[in-house]
């Protein structure tokens, strides 16, 4: 009989590759999700009832529960970058993935991803990486066999990271970033999604897995590759933390007179993490341990930021043309 995964998160932008990839290795998938009436799409990724979205809430036990029970395996990649309303770092990246492991337990589940990041760590200044290590101490408590990946930023077509900076740049001549100097190691969306299926097929994998691609360059420099990409020039202003914590503090203040209306653009909590590294740590298991070989960025970017150019689509026909003008 096919197997059964549960992916709390799985319509969301690294969930929706997970649900892709397992449905193509032949699991039956049930994506655990708020608005399933949204989540349509992920019907698509497998054959007749394969791919099921379902609704739960995370901060919920029977909610859990009730999309947990029958399964073989559970995927949980739900978090937030910035916290909204009652989905706090605390309720959804260090109590939610307990309460998904626990329950798993209880239910018998023999097999559990736990999606986190790198930089995770019980000590840190940022409630966002704090609380992922929290749930990652949570998982492993009552899921001691469970596989946490930890990947750097990651990228792809729905990101929120190039695709949000490479819309900046359409906005005037400078393209300003909090933490210039801060090295970052991306990741591929779908290269995470293929470490989930060797997480869940081989059971001889456990314990962390850090995920960087092949690429370690700082966040100006990203920001280059970007603008090459969009064929953009931009002055790239890197504006000192001491301003930014300045700069996120006002927004915070602008969040709390609208009544969370305003949605900030740089929280003080995002600032504490830019001072970070972001790469993959020295002797940490990654892609190599799991048989797997990253992609690089330059073989993805322009398949999915072209529309940021300004010819878009018609930016190589028009590059065509210059090229027989000149002959």
């Amino acid at each position: 009989m096919t197997k059964l995964v549960t992916i709390f998160g799985g319509s969301g932008f690294v969930g929706r590759y997970i649900a892709r990839r397992l449905a193509k290795d032949g699991w039956r998938i049930r994506v655990a999700c708020r608005t399933p009436e949204e989540a349509g799409f992920v019907r698509t990724y497998g054959v007749v009832g394969q791919v099921e979205p379902v609704f739960c809430n995370v901060r919920d036990d029977d909610s859990v529960r009730n999309v947990t029970r029958g399964a073989d395996a559970v995927v949980n990649c739900v978090g937030v970058l910035a916290e909204s309303g009652k989905n706090t770092f605390s309720a959804v990246q260090a109590e939610a993935p307990g309460r998904i492991a626990r329950i798993a337990s209880a239910e018998g589940v023999s097999r559990m991803v736990q999606i986190s990041a790198i930089g995770a760590d019980a000590d840190a200044s940022s409630g966002y990486a704090r609380t992922k290590a929290l749930g990652e101490a949570e998982v492993t408590k009552h899921m001691p066999g469970a596989v946490i990946l930890r990947p750097s930023v990651v990228f792809g077509p729905e990101d929120e990271f190039f695709n949000r900076f490479a819309g900046m740049s359409r906005m005037g001549p400078v393209l300003p970033v909090v933490g210039a100097d801060t090295r970052f190691q991306p990741v591929f969306v779908d290269d995470v999604a293929a470490a989930v299926v060797v997480a869940l097929d081989d059971h001889t994998v456990h314990g962390v897995y850090e995920l960087g691609g092949p690429d370690i360059a700082t966040f100006r420099d990203l920001m280059k590759l970007m603008l090459g990409v969009v064929q953009r020039k931009r002055i790239i202003l890197n504006i000192p933390f001491f301003a930014a914590r300045g700069m996120a503090a006002g927004f915070g203040v602008a969040k709390a007179l609208t009544l969370g209306l305003f949605t900030p653009p740089l929280t003080t909590d995002q600032v504490r993490n830019l001072a970070v590294d972001n790469v993959v740590a020295d002797g940490a298991r990654g892609f190599a341990d799991l048989g797997l070989v990253p992609t690089p960025m330059s073989s993805v970017l322009p398949d999915y930021l072209w529309r940021f150019r300004p010819s878009g689509q018609y930016a190589a026909i028009k590059d065509s043309a210059k090229n027989l003008k000149q002959s």
